[in-house]
């Protein structure tokens, strides 16, 4: 349904209910799904009107759509079981066992158990679990706050929460302004014209009289607005810049504002009884600020309702197939899910910096890395898990004979400058620093120690007040302000200047971009208590507004962009922390507890979507963004100065705190105590220390909005602490490789490690006692939990490792055997073949981000499996051509990279069963598809050996090459090329079966390549390691290579000796090889006897080799084979 239709069904809900419809409106909620009327639903779960309470909400959801879902409407029959005991009505609560919970015994036979047996008791509150279940009514209470809270996390409930914002009869305005029109192309319009029906357009009969006044001033249908020069229905279209096409968006502050995030809901194990929901409900889940890449889900639009379109989830919550209880105690009804338990208040750690601190951030991925600027001029970036201090600049123009002469004059006078501001860029592969006297600096940061000099800008005259990174026209740029009164704006590749905004009347203090929907701007403050707001169109300010106070203020929005609060103070000392409604310019929530300071801003900071902090009177505060009262304070331990600098890293775990004694305070939450043990605790390997420039720095043009690839967060996986690590972990160590130290004789000492036996490696075979035949295709699920294996017979294999005293996380290891798992159905995910041979087919799979569903297609209609119950939800495109390729598009899973048979492909739309658009450049099948988040650009590779860039915005083909095969070496006319983005979302590894090279992106320029001995035979797969250090390379002779991905030499070779079972008469190789998705030594191989074994180092080792020394800092261009030396060919 588009947009349009959408919005008229909400006035047709408005205008059902303000002629009070009700029993209508509520029907049109439930049929149209639009809008769910928690206010309607709290009144039948409280006066326990089941039916219709489960009648409504199929509306919305089923109970098998996710597992948010599945808690909802377990409670809701859990509760009616409940009841029914409780009236001794055992008829009735057996029936309620049988009918509606016994859907639940799929998922836990034991706790259904558990219901069951109730039955027995005299009173079910003997039962320990349920001993503090009250009277009916407190109980239907302390569900029904649960059930709100997991309504609003669940993602099928998106954007259907709140009504939106319409004047009173809006539809009759409508139409009366439709009639007025009308009216007005009237040939003989009458004055009082007699309006008697609506279904057909109205005109006025034969003139009788003179012409009629304006229509405009005349309402046919009774009171309406004045209307005026009516927007077209066009009005989404992007905005115009011309002054007077004032966007209603900063008309008003931007726009309506956006619903305010709602707490989220942990879908854990049903149960009878919940743990501490403080514990469970970590991070809410975060809205796009896109509406264009707002999209519902499989998990938040289930394929088998109705006709509805069916989507696939975006959810990175990893949850268990269990679901979380609801606990029966005092809690009160909506009481919210956060705590101040979930602030990092406990102190962990203190750096010793050596000057007073300016300006902190912790680093968008890394979060364990903290940017710091001193009132020296110092910039460092600490390795807060081994306190290290990995890199240190100090203040130093780069080039001074560039610089005006006022700068000039003022350096030679005194050679200091205090840095004001810094800030890593959104994908952290930059950060810039603000200085006291005119200068930005501009660095590139590439791992480790490894920080280069890329941009310095005289950007200001006098202080650089404050920098900002944003995405203009989808170009990562730089935004400064200073003491000059304006606001700059930088190309954050060339450093030219793209804008200027001139108004304000005394320093520039702050600056704030943001965007909402496609309309990017920024908001400026000055020192004399002005707040602006410009768009990038050199056409003035759009907004003169007053700070609370006429302070110095500081502006921030919430994680996820919905929320917009500043804090700041003036000349007075007086503080003030608000929030802003965004649709009126005005103060929505003044915050209270700020005290009165002699001197200096206050310093404040937002987590979490949820807590605000500010550093004042010697303490860190906190306030819950709801309450305008202080939440809780900690001062840290002592120590701290009047107005401490803080700053929260992403997830909201860490807080660093500035001291009087020039250090930094590190305080944590529990995960975050258990991010930074792990750290601690993990084996140091200095051939990673850095993971060291790809022949030369990475590009930074055209990187993408600030999503970059972040690995699992803290509060959304099972076991999140190894997923953040495994990223980076070891490229932040304090202690660097000491090859240029050691004598030339060093390379020579160097020895690449061969592992020829098994008991030089862990490996496991996994069971399987279905059919074997070979493995076209690996994969580990998000989670590192499980294995997804495809056959060449279109059979789909799953292997799940479980907790145990032997494996803590339950992810897949070696030291445990998983298991073959099955659904109760016992039934199989199995592809359409058609009337293909399925040895001829090309299968693909692509897995959704929170492990819930797969595509999945060999050489027939392309199929999308439940995970969890291995349903077919739905099938698609029929051949020919057959799909060979599968790549879901990072940013919406609804959009899906189908490469073809035909050498096609195609963006398909899940949710309106659409292509959208067809691309055309390679010659032979689709064989890889690869997205780049930064860069917003698809690569694809054919059989054909060409690669091909296309623009994710328009479609359009950006650059194509032709692979470079070895002299005298010719490949198969079908041999597959795959791609595969470097986590920096730049450097693409391209893998052939002639060779494994390094490009770079979005040029495709080939920056090293390697190439194989024809004695190993050809390559059949490689992929990265988790943290893209290592590639794991797999050959048709049995052996596996690893390579260190800087240098791509050699490290280690495991010859099949070491893994597979000797057997003279079967020639057995690996065709696929899958890396752990958080640990990093930890891969997967599928063979041609359709077995599946994981490797990983032995304990002893716990890597696999070491990385061969590098003379001069760099590596070969290109090398050939594993030699004993492994020395590069030219």
């Amino acid at each position: 349904m588009s947009s349009l239709s959408r919005e008229l069904v909400f006035l047709i809900l408005q205008f059902l209910d303000e002629e009070k419809f009700r029993e209508t409106v509520h029907k049109l909620e439930q049929e149209s799904g639009f809008f769910f009327n928690m206010r309607y639903f709290e009144d039948l779960v409280t006066n326990g009107e089941w039916d219709d309470v489960e009648k409504y909400l199929s509306g919305f959801t089923k109970v098998d759509d996710n597992r948010y879902s599945m808690k909802i409407f377990f409670e809701i029959r859990k509760q009616k079981y409940l009841e029914a005991l409780d009236k001794r009505d055992r008829a009735k609560a057996v029936e309620i066992l049988v009918k509606d919970l016994k859907v639940f015994a799929a998922f836990n036979e034991d706790l259904f158990k558990e219901i069951t047996q109730l039955l027995t008791l005299e009173n079910f509150r003997e039962n320990e679990q349920l001993s503090k279940y009250g009277d009916t009514k407190s109980a239907r209470s302390i569900m029904l706050a649960e059930l709100k809270k997991l309504i609003e996390a669940n993602p099928l409930f998106r954007d259907k929460l709140q009504f939106p914002t319409l004047k009173n009869s809006r539809l009759r305005t409508l139409i009366n302004q439709s009639l007025n029109w009308q009216h007005q192309l009237c040939k003989n319009p009458r004055p009082n014209p007699d309006i008697k029906t609506l279904f057909v357009d109205h005109t006025c009969g034969q003139p009788n009289g003179a012409r009629a006044p304006s229509p405009v001033t005349n309402p046919l249908m009774g009171a309406v607005p004045k209307a005026g020069a009516f927007p077209p229905l066009a009005a989404h279209a992007p905005f115009q810049p011309p002054p007077a096409a004032l966007p209603t968006s900063l008309a008003g502050w931007m726009a309506n504002p956006s619903p305010v995030p709602h707490p989220s809901a942990s879908a854990g194990p049903i149960s009878l009884t919940a743990q501490n929901n403080a514990a469970l409900l970590k991070r809410p889940r975060t809205p796009t600020n896109n509406s264009a890449l707002d999209y519902q889900t499989a998990d938040s639009e289930h394929v088998l309702k109705r006709s509805r379109p069916f989507g696939i989830s975006d959810e990175v919550n990893n949850l268990p197939v269990n679901i979380l209880p609801v606990t029966y105690n005092s809690q009160s009804h909506g009481q919210s899910s956060y705590s101040s338990d979930d602030l990092p208040k406990n102190v962990v750690m203190t750096l010793n910096q050596g000057s007073p601190v300016k300006s902190m951030d912790f680093h968008p991925v890394q979060q364990i890395l903290l940017l710091v600027g001193t009132n020296m001029g110092d910039v460092m970036v600490w390795e807060v898990g081994s306190r290290a201090r990995i890199a240190l600049r100090n203040f130093k123009v780069w080039d001074l004979g560039a610089c005006s002469v006022t700068l000039q004059a003022s350096l030679a006078n005194d050679y200091t400058a205090s840095v004001n501001r810094v800030m890593w860029s959104p994908d952290g592969t930059l950060f810039g620093v603000a200085y006291s006297k005119h200068m930005v600096h501009i660095y590139s940061y590439h791992g480790g120690d490894d920080i280069r000099n890329h941009l310095e800008i005289e950007a200001h005259a006098g202080s650089v007040n404050d920098l900002a990174f944003s995405y203009p026209n989808k170009q990562l740029s730089v935004v400064t302000c200073g003491e000059d009164r304006s606001i700059k704006v930088w190309d954050a590749v060339t450093g030219a200047k793209q804008h200027s905004f001139e108004g304000h009347e005394a320093a520039v203090y702050s600056i704030c971009p943001h965007h909402k929907e496609n309309i990017q701007f920024i908001f400026s403050t000055a020192t004399d208590g002005k707040i602006k707001a410009w768009l990038y169109d050199n056409m003035g300010s759009r907004v003169d507004y007053d700070a609370p106070g006429h302070s110095s203020t500081m502006m921030a929005y919430s994680a996820d962009g919905t929320r917009l609060f500043s804090c700041g103070t003036n000349k007075e000392g007086e503080s003030y922390l608000v929030e802003w409604n965004e649709s009126e310019g005005a103060v929505k929530r003044t915050y209270h507890g700020l005290g009165k300071r002699p001197g200096g801003v206050v310093q404040f900071d937002t987590t979490k979507n949820r807590f605000l902090a500010a550093g004042d009177e010697f303490m860190v505060k906190f306030w819950d963004m709801e309450n305008i009262n202080i939440l809780t304070t900690t001062d840290a331990e002592g120590g701290l100065p009047a107005s401490p600098c803080i700053r929260f890293n992403k997830e909201g775990i860490l807080l660093a705190v500035s001291t009087s004694d020039n250090s930094i305070k590190i305080l944590a939450n529990a995960d975050g105590i258990r991010l930074l043990r792990t750290v601690e605790n993990r084996p140091f390997d200095a051939s990673r220390v850095t993971p060291g420039p790809l022949g030369k720095p990475p590009a930074i043009a055209a990187f993408g909005p600030g999503n970059a690839p972040v690995g699992a967060s803290l509060g959304d996986r099972g076991a999140p602490v190894a997923a953040m690590v495994g990223m980076n972990s070891e490229s932040m160590a304090d202690v660097k490789p000491k090859f240029a130290d050691e004598s030339g004789d060093k390379s020579r000492i160097w020895k690449l490690t061969e592992i020829n036996e098994p008991s030089q490696c862990r490996s496991i075979r996994l069971p399987d006692n279905l059919t074997s035949m070979r493995v076209s295709r690996l994969i580990y699920t998000n989670s590192g939990l499980a294995i997804l294996a495809l056959s060449s017979n279109a059979v789909h294999k799953l292997w799940k490792w479980q907790k145990s005293d032997r494996n803590s996380t339950g992810k897949a290891t070696t030291s445990v055997v998983p298991q073959l798992w099955q659904p109760p159905s016992g039934m199989l995910m199995t592809n359409d073949i058609s009337d293909t041979n399925p040895e001829d087919a090309v299968p693909c799979f692509a897995l959704s981000k929170n492990d819930s569903y797969v595509m999945s297609a060999s050489g027939g209609k392309i199929a999308l499996f439940n995970m969890m119950t291995f349903k077919t939800m739905t099938t698609f495109m029929p051949p020919p051509p057959a799909a060979t390729f599968l790549a879901f598009h990072p940013q919406d899973n609804n959009i899906i990279a189908i490469g073809m048979e035909d050498s096609s492909i195609q963006i398909y739309n899940v949710r309106v069963d659409e292509v959208k658009t067809k691309l055309k450049g390679h010659q032979k099948r689709i064989t890889g598809l690869a997205f780049s988040n930064a860069l917003n650009v698809l690569v694809s590779s054919g059989a054909d050996s060409q690669l091909c860039v296309w623009s994710t915005d328009g479609w359009e083909k950006q650059a194509s090459k032709v692979l470079q095969l070895p002299t005298g070496r010719g490949a198969a006319p079908l041999a597959d090329t795959r791609v595969q983005f470097h986590l920096d979302q730049i450097h693409l590894l391209v893998v052939h079966e002639t060779q494994i090279a390094i490009y770079e992106a979005p040029k495709l320029e080939c920056l090293k390549q390697w190439v194989t001995r024809e004695a190993s035979g050809p390559i059949t797969h490689a992929t990265y390691s988790c943290d893209s250090q290592s590639i794991y390379v797999s050959f048709e002779d049995g052996s596996i290579g690893v390579l260190t991905a800087s240098t791509l030499r050699f490290r280690c070779r495991i010859n099949p000796v070491a893994y597979i079972p000797p057997n003279p008469s079967l020639r057995v190789y690996p065709l696929v090889i899958a890396a752990h998705p958080s640990e990093p030594n930890q891969f997967a191989l599928g063979l041609t006897d359709g077995s599946v074994y994981v490797l990983e180092p032995s304990e002893s080792e716990g890597k696999w080799g070491t990385s061969p020394p590098v003379e001069n800092g760099a590596g070969p261009s290109m090398t050939s084979g594993v030699t004993a030396s492994d020395q590069p060919q030219r």
